[in-house]
């Protein structure tokens, strides 16, 4: 075989390496006033490529089989498909309403979408591609994040606008209780016994603690200022929680629900992505236009990250697990 075609052939797969790892890693930042999705190479920090989705795209995941993140348009009314790799838009549904955030029960049967502007909880049934509508249930003033029980019988869902928290039957869309929490509650958690519910409350300082059996508040968990999101460490135990005003994020243990560790971080920390070993936690900062590299060892901020206006949502495939 001639040298030169030697040379080709090798000039040929080196470029496809060096296309495919400027793929690689990609980090998925939802700008939620800029109404773009923004990329990021997950090694290098630099940019990928930035596009237009619809307004106000606030919160994103992955389906279950992991082939898609799906990114919810609040304003634009839609869900969008993303290659989880290459952040690389695969399809799009329309008219689902103002899906602020949005959940699939562990089960992978239903689809959950908290309509915070229309006061309302969509549940969709789910059969491994498509999405159909069942119940639509009105809920009081802004639903906001949600929570599944194990049995993927139930959603729980916070209600900032009324200081409560919901429990709705997945199957007949039936709000079985509400209860009074602390102001403002905002993201809300399973712990991975099933046994308590984490709130973050955001117009306090603390997490709130609720045995979802009994319906009963049973410890609060002092925390940070504008306490609002969490992030499991991915060890069955501990889970982050970001404090949008005190510019912190704490660790919580779920098992003895104490605060055993803050890491501080400028700016409006918000969203949480971590890496699969645990070791580099990204933040979206809503403040200041940003996103945080956090080693998590040293409790430290390795890098700021310029992106667009009100960062919220991030995502990356090769993530920590989320319990």
């Amino acid at each position: 075989m001639p040298r030169s075609f030697h040379r080709l052939l090798l000039s040929f797969l080196c470029l496809a390496l060096l296309a495919g790892a400027a793929h690689a890693n990609v980090v998925v930042v939802l700008n939620s006033r800029d109404a773009t999705v923004k990329l990021l190479n997950q090694e290098t920090f630099a940019e990928v490529s930035t596009f237009a989705v619809g307004k106000e795209p606030h919160h994103l995941m992955a389906t279950p089989d992991n082939k898609s993140v799906i990114v919810a348009s609040s304003v634009g009314n839609e869900l969008i498909f993303l290659d989880p790799i290459t952040g690389q838009i695969q399809r799009k549904i329309k008219d689902v309403f103002d899906p602020y955030q949005i959940g699939f029960s562990p089960d992978q049967k239903w689809f959950v979408s908290a309509s915070l502007r229309l006061d309302r909880v969509d549940i969709y049934k789910y059969d491994g591609a498509n999405l159909t509508l069942t119940r639509r249930i009105p809920l009081g003033k802004l639903p906001s994040h949600m929570a599944f029980n194990k049995a993927s019988d139930t959603v729980f869902i916070t209600r900032q606008g009324s200081d409560q928290v919901s429990a709705i039957d997945l199957a007949s869309g039936v709000v079985k209780w509400t209860i009074p929490v602390g102001k403002l509650p905002a993201g809300i958690a399973m712990t991975p016994d099933d046994k308590h519910l984490l709130v973050g409350i955001m117009g306090a300082d603390y997490v709130e603690v609720i045995d979802w059996r009994t319906q009963k508040t049973v410890k609060r968990i002092k925390a940070g200022d504008g306490t609002h999101n969490f992030r499991s460490l991915g060890d069955k135990r501990h889970t982050f929680v970001s404090n949008r005003v005190s510019n912190t994020i704490n660790i919580i243990d779920q098992v003895t629900l104490e605060n055993v560790g803050t890491i501080n971080v400028p700016g409006g920390p918000d969203c949480m992505e971590l890496t699969r070993d645990g070791k580099t936690l990204w933040v979206t900062l809503r403040w200041i236009k940003k996103v945080a590299v956090i080693d998590v060892a040293s409790r430290k901020v390795v890098k700021l990250i310029p992106v667009g206006r009100s960062p919220h949502g991030v995502f990356f495939a090769d993530s920590a697990p989320r319990m």
